[in-house]
């Protein structure tokens, strides 16, 4: 057992699959578990809350066992230190968002070291607080039911698809929340989703389940660029690159990212030089040639290597694993494509990228 981990064990049977993982997390930043529907995500948030209890289970967060079957330690959910944030805000709603944060500190290890108005700044939530639950939108309601879970001292913050029940829009206001959350706070957070986007936004690290069965899991870049692992129905693999802003070229509205493989045009979004950014591109956008294109209207060329080719999910594809640098890329072409250019690992060519988005 290692003081800066998350160690997760647990063999639960559930109707249709089992719930059978044996994890061992970062206990800082941000762990997105993944997957799709029924896969056993939520079942392994409640069995970290304590919410289901699993025989032959063992939890133990940096070092301090909060359940442990061999040794029969289980610690009830009220006594385990985390903060749970659900789909629906569920907030008290006799109660207004002042109330709510009151009612939570009050159950924290240390009431008197709680700094509520420090925490609702960090949420963009203190000019709500004498507003009722009823009088706040969808984004704003989750917002205080985050703050009002980190209200309690948690050593760990759950967060069950805390996006889902949120229209497009208001997705788009509470996110950067979250990612401030992630670069500001302490303590590690569990993030359940189905959503590619905003495992690419905000993860740190990557957990991947499938039928109760963690399929991969690592950090977020690295697991993303693997082509040995199932496809999550409605998810194109794609890869994440790290890259800071370097320049832009104002006539056209574009922002150029460099990172460590060579350099990219975007969208401009008005981001400062120096700012370090998260770039997404889909493996269906990155075409490959055997010499530098010309004439071509695609401006992201990148000289790249094979070191990676699988089927793509249809015969007629396939999926290949390019490195640029240190950075991997993916990219979907067809098999014939495949066969003709000869290629195969350790193959050179470049990578033609059509299409990238900014993640963060």
């Amino acid at each position: 057992m290692s003081a800066d981990r998350i160690d997760i064990r647990l063999r639960l049977p559930r109707e249709g699959f089992t719930l059978d993982v044996d994890l061992q997390l970062p206990a800082q930043g941000l762990t997105a578990v993944f997957g799709p529907s029924g896969s056993g995500k939520t079942t392994l948030l409640r069995c970290m809350a304590g919410l289901e209890r699993a025989p032959g289970a063992r939890i133990v967060v940096a070092g301090t066992p909060w359940e442990d079957s061999a040794r029969g330690v289980f610690l009830p959910p009220w006594k385990r230190p985390l903060g749970y944030v659900f789909q629906e805000a569920s907030l008290f709603d006799h109660l207004d968002v002042q109330g709510n944060l009151d009612f939570a500190a009050s159950r924290a290890r240390s009431p008197a070291a709680i700094d509520l108005p420090a925490l609702a700044r960090l949420l963009g939530i203190a000019g709500l607080l004498d507003r009722r639950p009823h009088e706040l939108s969808g984004g704003e309601r989750q917002r205080v039911a985050i703050a009002r879970a980190l209200a309690t001292q948690p050593r760990v913050l759950l967060l069950d698809e805390p996006l889902a029940a949120i229209d497009a829009p208001r997705r788009q206001e509470i996110l950067p929340w979250i990612e401030r959350l992630r670069d500001d706070l302490k303590i590690p957070m569990l993030y359940v989703t189905h959503s590619g986007e905003e495992v690419a936004r905000l993860a740190d690290h990557l957990v991947l389940l499938d039928a109760g069965r963690v399929r991969a899991t690592g950090p977020l870049a690295e697991t993303l660029a693997r082509i040995d692992l199932p496809a999550v129905p409605g998810e194109e693999p794609a890869a994440l690159l790290h890259a800071t802003v370097v320049g832009r070229d104002a006539r056209w509205h574009l922002a150029q990212v460099r990172f460590d493989g060579g350099a990219l045009w975007l969208p401009d979004a008005s981001l400062p030089e120096g700012h370090a950014v998260r770039v997404r591109v889909l493996a269906r956008d990155v075409s490959v040639a055997l010499a530098p294109p010309e004439g071509s209207s695609i401006q992201n060329v990148l000289a790249c290597t094979v070191i990676g080719m699988a089927p793509g999910g249809h015969p007629s594809q396939a999926l290949l694993q390019l490195a640029c640098g240190e950075s991997v890329l993916l990219a979907r072409i067809t098999s014939r494509a495949a066969d003709q250019l000869g290629l195969a690992v350790g193959s050179t060519a470049w990578a033609q990228i059509k299409s990238a988005a900014w993640v963060a």
